[in-house]
């Protein structure tokens, strides 16, 4: 599937801002099973200093630096990508997810995709008992991997509430477990809180989804939006797994990755820091054109 995906975001301000220094990880990245055949950004003002790169994960990275003073920041990036993943495994066919938990403590490997760096608490996903415990249901002994974490992931789906006004990015964890309402933002933070307080390894994904909803049904949570999933490493021969919580999904050609980390902190689309008084607005428009 190759679509063409924009994704436009302004920042209005109250008063004028004269500076402001941003990081965007909003280009989406080549990598297993998809491939980025053009990729632009557009900023408005034209920024002052503009550097390109790749995060320690593989993330595209801009930086810019914007030094004209400025009532409106407007971002859009624009990119065609070809989606065409594997078929994922049969999820009984699995590695036990004891053996995968001992095989990810032993790696000693510390590449970007090692699942040494998605066992442990980060920024926003610290441990929290009461997630692991719930995970637990769906892991009993000797259960394979895949197949614990889909039900895992269907739990999600059907006992918590989607819901954009019930939590922020800043909203902790553990609160938007105890009231089992948020985004996909949240459920992907439980998720991978609950696996990896199992000692499963467990990252963060940031991207786009694109559904085709049957006649009379409704489109799924996150279509022409930012959306975030989980991917989880299934020992070295399976390797890592998308699974997307909010709509209870193995993820395959109807999801673009834009970036992959430990949390929500190491991929969020764009931050940084603008000198000035006053408040700001914030817009965003999403579009996710499938082309063939």
């Amino acid at each position: 599937m190759i679509y063409d995906v924009r994704h436009i975001t302004t920042y209005g301000y109250s008063r004028m801002v004269p500076f402001a220094r941003c990081i965007l990880r909003l280009q989406p990245r080549s990598d297993g099973g998809q491939t980025v055949a053009s990729s632009e950004l557009i900023i408005t003002p034209r920024p002052a200093e503009r550097v390109d790169g790749i995060c320690f994960f593989g993330n595209p990275m801009t930086t810019l630096t914007i030094s004209k003073p400025h009532r409106e920041l407007r971002v859009e990036m624009r990119a065609r990508v070809e989606v065409n993943r594997p078929p994922p495994p049969f999820p009984g066919l699995t590695r036990h997810w004891e053996e995968v938990c001992a095989l990810a403590l032993a790696s000693d490997s510390l590449a970007p995709e090692s699942p040494a760096h998605h066992l442990y608490p980060s920024r926003l996903v610290p441990p929290v008992p009461a997630v692991t415990d719930y995970a637990r249901a769906s892991f009993p002994p000797l259960r394979p991997v895949l197949e614990g974490a889909s039900e895992l992931m269907a739990r999600i789906r059907r006992e918590f509430t989607y819901d954009p006004d019930a939590t922020e990015v800043s909203t902790p964890l553990e609160e938007a477990f105890r009231n089992r309402h948020g985004v996909c933002q949240d459920f992907a933070h439980v998720m991978i809180a609950g696996l990896r307080g199992l000692g499963l390894p467990a990252a963060y994904v940031s991207g786009y989804i694109r559904t085709i909803p049957p006649p009379g049904e409704k489109r799924l949570e996150g279509a022409d939006a930012s959306h975030a999933w989980v991917m989880l490493w299934c020992g070295p021969e399976t390797g890592w797994i998308g699974l997307d919580p909010t709509n209870d999904l193995i993820v395959a050609d109807d999801h673009i990755v834009t970036a992959f980390g430990r949390d929500y902190a190491d991929v969020s689309p764009l931050d940084g820091v603008v000198v000035g008084p006053g408040s700001q607005k914030i817009g965003i428009a999403v579009d996710v054109i499938p082309v063939i």
